[in-house]
């Protein structure tokens, strides 16, 4: 695969307002990267407009966009809600893949609400927001990642 770009969104209130540092969306940048792909990092808030917004943003420029970050149970997890409004088509199979993995060894996993889709010619993907979540979910689905990316590509496959 030649050089795709990815973006990973890290959404977070306290890391937006310089409260807290940001773990997760390095650590999930470092595992693209020996995936292949060229990565950036973002920021934003937690919030329905917020979210949304940067993954349009982040969809236009890249292939691959990663949240960590607001797929749990409190209030102002919206990620998914976000995700929704922007793709076009789910696949499912990434969460499901995801969430899958942690049963057994991770009692807090069947909590995420992460969602997977599709907008034009870009891949979204919600992670936890923890560094283990997003890295532990990402070793499970990043062998699909790079085929899914050039399916969508239209560029030929192995498969």
């Amino acid at each position: 695969m030649g050089a795709v770009r990815a973006t990973v969104i890290t959404v977070s209130d306290r890391v937006s307002r310089g409260e807290a540092e940001d773990r997760s969306g390095p650590a999930a940048a470092l595992a693209l990267g020996t995936l292949g792909f060229e990565v950036d990092v973002v920021v934003v808030p937690d919030g329905l407009d917020e979210v949304e917004n940067a993954l349009r943003v982040a969809a236009a420029d890249a292939n691959l966009v990663v949240t960590t970050g607001g797929t749990g149970l409190a209030p102002r997890d919206l990620t998914p809600e976000a995700t929704r409004r922007v793709i076009e088509r789910e696949a499912p199979g990434l969460a499901e893949a995801m969430r899958s993995a942690t049963f057994g060894s991770n009692a807090f996993g069947m909590l995420s609400r992460g969602v997977s889709g599709v907008v034009g010619e870009t891949l979204i993907i919600n992670l936890p927001g923890s560094v283990s979540g997003a890295t532990e979910s990402l070793d499970v689905v990043g062998p699909a990642l790079v085929h899914a990316v050039e399916l969508l590509l239209d560029r030929p496959t192995e498969h």
